[in-house]
């Protein structure tokens, strides 16, 4: 398979594999680790994640500002470093107090290293970004399967040591993941040529000028109405992460005839489904154009899985299967479209100058969503049959107006501009 990026390109993926291989130790034991090694009941551990959570919504904002003032690759190994120091120190406590505390900083630095990830991936990539962040996704899947596959099997002990062994091996990846980062080049950075362009050639005509510099400078994404209700339009399309986590399983065992053994079958689905389509998936999102154009039909895909959901309450067990199945998979194919474009529109729309603050922002959405997503799985649940076709028929029309939103943003001038800058 071809990577774009070249050797750093191929060396970042290394990265998000042992990244997110980490990462499927813990997600797939970190509820039982608080409950048996830490001895928290279920509603300290729902305040713990609750709380951490929300504190860890400042990362990606602030993961982004910094992008923009200092040398991405450095940043990124910190980040990995302060991930890592989070997850040893978690083995070290009980009290719900300072675990709290090592939870937030763990939550926010995971949060930034997404956004970090992600802009070091358009800087290397440039204009093949969308076709580079599908290959990343892809890789980030197997890694989760591949960490929570050997969580899976070292939990047949369950013993406390085995648990502490697996939150041992999350900060263990994060230590590799560093120095895996620290043998990447800084990639160029459109901040440090647009001031070489002003600067030193006294040019115009490229940026305005001495005042256009300071203007990009000084572009902030929060004086950006449109990009603020871009993403807030991407908090609400972000919902499919909800949908598998949340919503299938339980609306599966409460509201179905399916059999409870289908739940884990269909989150098996998901994940064969983007690894093995995923990459042809970046041809939508290739450009600006591409990439509006195809909210058309991920709305008629997110319309379709609601209806599926919908239509699994009634008949008998194996039409619930099959509804489930579509649903699953509409939802799938909803979740590779929108990944595909949200790479595009998230890049093309901010300023080459401040592309760290705004994808800090953009970051946001992903991070709202995993707050607000939940409540959002249990109202659809509460309101029946009728609530899976309000969400479907949501998703829908948000993609309508995000569509409407980006229509006459859809420039050609890459966010990212090819230059070859001296690294001293």
């Amino acid at each position: 398979m071809r990577i774009p990026g070249g050797t750093d390109g191929r060396r970042m993926l290394a990265v998000t594999f042992v990244d997110k291989a980490g990462s499927g130790l813990w997600g797939a034991t970190s509820a039982l680790y608080f409950t048996f090694v830490a001895g928290l009941g279920a509603a300290e551990i729902g305040l713990l994640v609750g709380l951490s959570g929300a504190i860890g919504i400042a990362g990606p904002p602030l993961g982004g500002l910094l992008a923009d003032r200092v040398p991405l690759r450095p940043l990124l190994a910190v980040v990995q470093v302060v991930r890592a120091a989070a997850s040893f120190a978690l083995l070290t406590t009980t009290d719900l107090r300072l675990l709290l505390a090592v939870a937030a900083v763990g939550s926010l630095a995971d949060r930034a290293s997404a956004v970090l990830t992600k802009l070091y991936a358009t800087r290397v990539a440039g204009e093949e970004r969308s076709h580079y962040q599908a290959v990343n996704r892809t890789v980030s899947n197997v890694g989760w399967a591949v960490g929570g596959l050997v969580a899976a099997s070292a939990l047949t002990t369950g013993t406390t040591a085995v648990y502490r062994w697996l939150l041992a091996g999350d900060a263990f990846s994060f230590v590799l993941a560093a120095v895996l980062v620290l043998r990447c080049a800084e990639p160029p950075s459109p901040t440090r040529a647009v001031a070489q362009n002003t600067g030193s050639t006294g040019d115009a005509h490229s940026t305005g000028g001495p005042q256009g510099a300071e203007h990009a400078k000084a572009a902030t994404p929060w004086h950006d109405r449109r990009y603020l209700a871009y993403t807030a339009s991407e908090a609400v399309l972000s919902l499919d992460d909800s949908v598998f986590k949340i919503g299938l399983p339980l609306w599966t065992v409460t509201a179905t005839a399916a059999p409870h053994q289908v739940v884990p079958l269909l989150l098996v689905l998901n994940n064969v489904l983007v690894v093995c389509f995923q990459v042809p998936f970046a041809r939508f999102g290739s450009t600006v154009r591409a990439a509006r154009n195809a909210l058309l039909p991920l709305g008629a895909v997110f319309l379709t899985g609601g209806a599926a959901f919908a239509a699994s309450a009634v008949g008998t067990p194996w039409i619930a299967v099959a509804a489930l199945v579509l649903a699953a998979t509409a939802f799938t194919v909803a979740e590779m479209l929108h990944a595909t474009i949200s790479w595009e529109l998230s890049v093309a729309l901010a300023p080459p100058a401040a592309q760290g603050a705004y994808l800090g922002v953009h970051g946001l959405a992903q991070a709202v969503q995993r707050s607000a997503g939940p409540l959002a799985m249990t109202c659809a649940i509460a309101a029946g049959p009728m609530g899976w076709l309000a969400l479907g028929a949501g998703l829908a029309a948000t993609c309508q107006g995000q569509r409407h939103l980006v229509r006459d943003r859809g420039r050609t001038t890459l966010s990212v501009p090819t230059v070859t800058l001296s690294e001293h």
